[in-house]
């Protein structure tokens, strides 16, 4: 994994007086565990955070003593306690509440495993989820579910479904910025990872208005998306269903499962 910017001088517009640069170094250093790496000791942390090993050890002894952090002495990884902050957000934000209804039905409806995403920079994150790990939609089923998708999942936005559909949704101008500078990972061979296919698999999108990725972050798994839009007709989120092409094709995929998710998406759009 690539290091992260160097948290010293924030992006969002806001006066430099008002930035708190430790705090946006600690947040670096909790954001640099995931499913990759789940141990981590100093050096692999000012790696991942872009913040020197001094200031890495520092931070990891001051979340492990605030109790977000366990470690063995040498390595450290994540507490239970870091569930309190994805936890009240899940418990009092509007759009997580107001999808995951939708996303059982569908699942047992459909028989699939569904999910409400947003974009956060060059990731989606999972903030809804249904399916297999939901009530047994699936039970008896081969595994569907993509590695690494769970509530909470941070994945690549380049490669998934859910991520292009949201990238779509920025203007022109807000998806060239985005794409300027940024290197995208092969994750397999079916990847699209040069800038003048991933430009067009967007407008593609764009004029379609859904995205259907095949294999391009896991083999053996196909991803459909469609963007859900707020009453003033602003994407909010993506709604994505995951299937294996032994059970469904892309087409298949296509002529089942889109027009559910479309209609699910509209009815979304008054909730949202």
């Amino acid at each position: 994994m690539p290091a992260r910017p160097r948290p010293s001088s924030p992006d969002t517009g806001i006066a430099h007086a008002d930035f708190i640069e430790g705090m946006a170094k600690g947040m670096a250093v909790l954001e640099s565990f995931d499913t990759e790496r789940q141990r981590l000791n100093a050096t692999l942390t000012a790696e991942r955070a872009g913040i020197t090993r001094a200031a890495a050890r520092r931070h990891l002894l001051t979340l492990a003593h605030l109790g977000y952090l366990e470690t063995d002495g040498s390595y450290f990884w994540l507490s239970s306690k870091v569930l309190r902050l994805s936890g009240s957000y899940l418990a009092s934000a509007r759009l997580p509440r107001a999808i995951q209804p939708t996303l059982n039905r569908l699942a047992l409806q459909a028989r699939q495993a569904f999910s409400g995403v947003v974009l956060d920079r060059d990731e989606v994150v999972i903030v809804a989820r249904s399916g297999a790990d939901r009530g047994g939609a699936e039970a008896g089923a081969e595994r569907i579910i993509a590695y690494g998708v769970h509530l909470g999942a941070r994945l690549p936005a380049h490669a998934t479904s859910t991520g292009r559909v949201l990238l779509a949704a920025l203007s022109r101008a807000q998806f060239g910025s985005w794409m300027k500078g940024r290197a995208f990972a092969r994750l397999t061979p079916l990847t699209r990872t040069e800038p003048r296919a991933l430009r067009a698999a967007i407008e593609q999108v764009r004029r379609q208005d859904w995205c259907l990725a095949s294999e391009e972050h896991e083999l053996g798994v196909h991803a459909l998306a469609v963007p859900v839009r707020n009453a003033a007709g602003a994407t909010v989120a993506a709604l994505n269903v995951v299937s294996s092409p032994r059970r469904l094709s892309a087409q298949a995929m296509q002529r089942e499962l889109l027009p559910l998710l479309q209609e699910a998406a509209h009815e979304l759009r008054a909730l949202v």
